[in-house]
């Protein structure tokens, strides 16, 4: 939001400086983010006075200029504009001035051999508006030799402020004038309420036609005022308008541009001689197209507001004007509109047709309803001042909504919110500056919001305006009370295992990547989602149209793309959530890794020393375990099955569980069929960890660590050989040689499998490798006989298999 000094000093009457100015409106919110000086950036120019215009004697478009800068002798400017002449009084930069338009420092030069002292310039070279049809002519009378700028009146500044969506009430300049007032710094000069009498009804009705659908036009004021003679809009008005970069077109489309940035109060005028029958007020219908005031054309749908009559669209509501109704300086009969539309429509109006209008910046964050009115009749009286006239009776169509939220409001709420020790009458003084209605108690009071502000909603509100007057600066200071200890851990158990499970697989040479959240219908489908509660109703492209099922679809497309680009060897992992349906206990936590190529831990790629071997399911296993471990996983009592999902190879994978319904991770190659399917090539390996699945740490009764249990006695290893048949797992062997005596055995290990010669054809040999902890005694040999024959025993009892003879 822009504005001048001069233009708020209207409204707000102060001796206070700039300065501060521009404090006190940072310190009530209203962020100052720029303070523009023209007269500084323009100090330099000159008026100056063309004494002599010959014809360049090298070019036929250029003349060679006699100038009288006011001191001295005249200098020699040449000149291409086509309304330089003898008499003309202008505006001259002479060497070493800058010109900002032209972004260039001025100096002696040459112009077809003609030397230039300088330059005569246009507005558009001194950035006062777009004008370059030729230089700057100034009245007659002008003084020669005086400071442009001085003269000019550019010395006002043009202050900047940032405004958050809940301040609507300040995007008009009287608006910030009150905000201002009610601090103190200066008077609020209210503004008038001249009631324009009508001299005869409005020949033009308004209709809102929104059927069963949610009307998007609360009310609609509209007059018609003939007999006015439109034209170039006064220079003041000019002048405010330039100052917020906006172009002057015309008095009546300048004053609604004026009416939107002074009083917040966006308008529409409509050439009535270019509108037939009643304006009606209707959804839009699918394939309806309208050409806007920006030389832009739109098609419309039912989800937009727009304004028709007989010959079609006029306008889109609330936003822009259409061209084909628009005021040009040729109108005589003038619709003059000021209407309430619906905060949502606009805002979703403006998104889908991309267009943003001053309007629609101020309709959606919601303007004084109260004004509408009152905003049209000011309107009026601009346009009859301006352009003359005579004016109808307003037609009002809907009705202006009544939004009184009466807020009981108990004064201690500001102590206990903001720490400011104010006193009753200072908080009411600051609530009815602002235009709050108070009545009440010396404890409490019952508070309603002007209509101007819509973000006030509760108590929380009031103490907010209140501490924001009287300045941030009077909330004391405290100091955070000390702790006597160091506190408990701010972690939770999933985030501290988040973090160990990142640094495990960090340090075994994973790279950790960030991917979207959400994959395509083939990737979702491929990796056992695509369920229509998970498709997006929005999706950002046809590419990312459903939420993921597992993260594997974006490290493998990762993985693609860097093979694509000449790194086939990479390990890439990534810890985040996955989806499995709509619920919040359908929304997991997961870390995913996989491994491509020849990426193995040890490293990947061609070596003199030795090439490293294709990645394969005992990497991941590998990696799987290493993570479950260092997140405190039971690993030693994890079990291996194979019914893992169908994107992994089915002989070339497994799922770890603690116990059999409990699947704490899944491992293995993924399936060349689902690769074929997203067009990724391999070798590829991967494993997911459902971080979800792993039971909760138990909770230590103290900080002190637990007695060290360790035996002075040495173990004793004894291997066994067995035949079993070839359906068998190693895991049910090993579950069952650990199972022989608890005390005792404290791991047993696979370290051979054999088949061929010597072992039928059903049948395989399977070696592990037993270790014997004592921690009473020294065992002997019978002792250890006998732990033999368990071991032998329970793998016999699990397996049906048989103690190898040689």
């Amino acid at each position: 939001m822009k504005f001048t000094l001069s233009w708020l000093k209207e409204y707000l009457e102060t001796d206070a400086s700039l300065d501060q100015i521009v404090e006190k409106l940072t310190m009530i919110g209203l962020e100052v983010e720029d303070v523009a000086d023209r007269a500084a950036k323009l100090s330099a120019f000159k008026i100056a006075k063309v004494l002599e215009a010959e014809q360049h004697p090298n070019a036929d478009r250029l003349q060679v200029l006699k100038v009288d800068t006011g001191e001295g002798e005249p200098v020699q400017i040449v000149c291409g504009a086509p309304n330089a002449r003898a008499g003309l009084v202008g505006v001259l930069g002479c060497p070493g001035d800058y010109v900002p338009g032209l972004n260039i420092t001025l100096s002696v030069g040459k112009i077809r051999d003609v030397e230039s002292f300088g330059m005569m310039c246009s507005e558009r070279e001194l950035e006062l508006s777009e004008e370059h049809d030729g230089i700057i002519d100034l009245p007659a009378d002008a003084p020669v030799g005086v400071a442009y700028a001085e003269w000019a009146g550019l010395s006002d500044p043009i202050i900047e402020i940032g405004l958050t969506p809940n301040r609507p009430d300040c995007t008009g300049v009287y608006g910030i004038a009150r905000d201002l007032a009610a601090t103190g710094i200066g008077k609020l000069k209210e503004r008038r309420h001249d009631q324009i009498r009508g001299t005869f009804p409005c020949p033009t009705g308004v209709k809102f036609e929104f059927g069963d659908t949610k009307p998007l036009c609360k009310a609609f004021g509209l007059r018609l005022v003939k007999g006015v003679k439109n034209g170039p809009s006064p220079k003041w008005m000019q002048d405010r308008l330039l100052a917020l970069d906006l172009r002057p077109i015309n008095t009546l489309v300048d004053i609604t541009n004026y009416m939107t940035f002074d009083q917040g109060r966006p308008l529409h005028v409509f050439d009535a001689s270019k509108v037939k029958g009643d304006l009606v007020v209707r959804r839009g219908v699918q394939g309806e197209t309208i050409e806007g005031l920006n030389g832009k054309s739109y098609t419309v749908d039912e989800n937009v507001c727009v304004i028709s009559d007989d010959n079609g669209l006029e306008s889109l509501g609330g936003i822009l004007g259409g061209e084909v109704s628009g005021c040009t300086e040729g109108t005589i009969d003038v619709l003059i509109e000021s209407a309430l539309w619906d905060e949502d429509g606009i805002a979703a109006t403006g998104r889908r047709l991309g267009v943003n209008t001053d309007a629609r910046y101020r309709f959606e964050r919601g303007v004084d309803p109260d004004y509408m009115l009152p905003g049209l009749e000011a309107a009026t009286k601009l346009v009859m001042d301006l352009c003359g006239g005579e004016a109808s009776e307003v037609v009002l169509t809907g009705k202006v909504p009544d939004e009184t939220n009466i807020i009981e409001f108990p004064y201690f709420e500001v102590k206990r919110l903001s720490g400011i020790d104010a006193s009753v009458p200072e908080i009411n003084v600051v609530l009815k500056s602002l235009g709050f209605w108070v009545s009440g108690t010396s404890s409490s009071a019952k508070v309603a919001a002007p209509s101007w502000r819509p973000d006030i909603e509760g108590k929380a509100d009031l103490v907010e305006e209140v501490i924001r007057i009287l300045g941030l600066d009077r909330i004391p200071s405290m100091p955070l009370p000390r702790a006597g200890s160091v506190g408990t851990k701010v972690l939770t158990p999933g985030q501290i295992r988040r973090s160990k499970a990142r640094r495990a697989l960090a340090a075994r040479g994973l790279y950790e990547t960030v991917t979207w959240s959400f994959v395509s219908k083939k990737e979702a489908k491929a990796f056992g989602g695509g369920q229509p509660e998970l498709s997006l109703a929005n999706p950002i492209s046809s590419d990312m149209s459903d939420m993921r099922p597992s993260l594997l679809p974006g490290l493998l497309m990762a993985a693609q793309r860097n093979a694509d680009r000449g790194t086939p060897d990479v390990a890439l992992f990534e810890v985040g959530q996955i989806f499995a349906g709509d619920k919040p206990e359908d929304q997991r936590m997961v870390a995913t890794a996989i491994r491509r190529g020849t990426a193995v831990v040890n490293g990947s790629g061609r070596h003199w020393s030795g090439s490293s071997e294709a990645v394969s399911v005992f990497d991941a296993k590998a990696d799987a375990l290493a993570a479950l471990a260092a997140i405190g996983a039971p690993v030693e009592k994890l079990q291996i099955y194979t019914d893992t999902p169908d994107c992994f190879h089915p002989g070339r994978s497994g799922c770890l569980k603690l116990g059999p319904k409990n699947t704490l991770a899944v491992f293995g190659e993924i399936h060349p069929r689902t690769l074929a399917a997203l067009d990724i090539d391999g070798p590829l390996v991967g494993f997911e960890i459902y971080l979800d699945n792993l039971p909760q740490p138990k909770a230590k009764p103290g900080r002190s660590k637990g007695a060290l249990n360790a035996s002075d006695l040495m173990p004793v290893r004894r291997d066994f050989a067995f035949v079993v048949g070839k359906d068998v797992t190693a895991e049910t062997l090993l579950k069952a040689a650990r199972s022989a005596d608890k005390a005792l055995i404290t791991d047993v290990t696979l370290f051979d499998v054999y088949e061929g010669k010597g072992i039928a054809d059903d049948q395989k040999s399977l070696a592990i490798d037993v270790t014997l902890q004592p921690t009473q005694k020294t065992l002997k040999d019978d002792e250890i006989e006998a732990i033999g024959k368990k071991v032998v025993a329970a793998v016999q009892k699990a397996t049906g298999g048989s103690l190898r003879s040689s």
